[in-house]
């Protein structure tokens, strides 16, 4: 079952004081998303990935083409609340989404402003904090919390608001390494049970995780396959600006000192798996 469908997709950045003048952003973007699914977008910056995350939940909408989100077309003014209860948005800086003082009054905005009914507000906030493992803090105050923390309160105030998709536009990119992981496992978990997730990320180690990977550049989708089928194309990803996952350049760099080692080794499990089976041929 598909969420998300973009056809043809085209949208332009205009300059306020010369509608002549315009940027592309997008550049004729087909994709569907599917139910479940675990998708990272990659692309160096400009390259149009987070344009394309706004237009999931109706953020921007396309000049050119259509997205349609569960059969709903973003264009249409009187469903935008559709859209976007059911694809949640989690960006970069978790600060700018959090709007209460205490946490679980956060988590309860989104649904209050649904028309939630006060009972199942309460149920819906106890079962979000609960699943990014935040349930403890419930009544602490957000600045009092770390950057990870921060932003697994924001994820929780989204899936209070029984999303079907959320999109999360580069949600560790302020992050320390320990907050990063933080962050990762909790979108890797809320995957397992059932959501969508689309993550834009410039981190090759979190596009690993997903099940696809999108690459975009100038506004269009270069790649689009499993993490193993997108990063063999070395050559193409460092023309684009892009790195390849530390285990899969670990394991180019054996190989040209000798090792028989395969090339498409993705993360550091697979990397001593295959360090052991060496040792066992020698």
């Amino acid at each position: 079952m598909e969420i998300i469908k973009a056809r043809n997709v085209y949208f332009y950045y205009k300059k306020d004081y010369d509608e002549e003048k315009k940027r592309i952003a997008l550049n004729g973007i087909d994709i569907e998303i599917r139910k479940g699914e675990f998708i990272a977008i990659i692309g160096h910056n400009g390259s149009g990935k987070s344009t394309l995350a706004k237009h999931f939940n109706a953020i921007l909408v396309p000049d050119e083409g259509d997205i349609i989100v569960l059969g709903i077309n973003t264009k249409d003014q009187d469903k935008v609340w559709d859209v976007r209860k059911n694809v949640g948005m989690v960006f970069q800086n978790p600060d700018n989404q959090i709007v209460a003082t205490i946490v679980e009054e956060d988590v309860a905005f989104g649904p209050e402003n649904l028309g939630v009914p006060p009972e199942d507000i309460r149920k819906r906030v106890d079962e979000a904090l609960k699943a990014v493992d935040m349930f403890e803090y419930a009544k602490h105050g957000p600045h009092l919390l770390s950057g990870g923390q921060k932003q697994r309160v924001a994820i929780a105030g989204v899936l209070a608001m029984k999303p079907s998709c959320i999109v999360l536009d580069e949600p560790t990119a302020m992050l320390d390494p320990s907050g990063r992981k933080e962050v990762m496992e909790t979108i890797k978990r809320l995957n397992k049970e059932g959501i969508t997730i689309v993550l834009i990320t410039h981190f090759m180690e979190e596009a690993v995780e997903a099940d696809r990977v999108i690459v975009m550049s100038d506004g269009k989708v270069v790649l689009d396959g499993t993490p193993r089928e997108v990063f063999k194309n070395v050559s193409l990803l460092k023309q684009l600006g892009l790195d390849i996952p530390q285990m899969m350049q670990l394991a180019h760099e054996l190989k040209k000192e000798g090792l028989n080692i395969r090339e498409d080794i993705l993360n550091i499990e697979e990397m001593v798996d295959a360090l052991c089976q060496l040792k066992s041929k020698v």
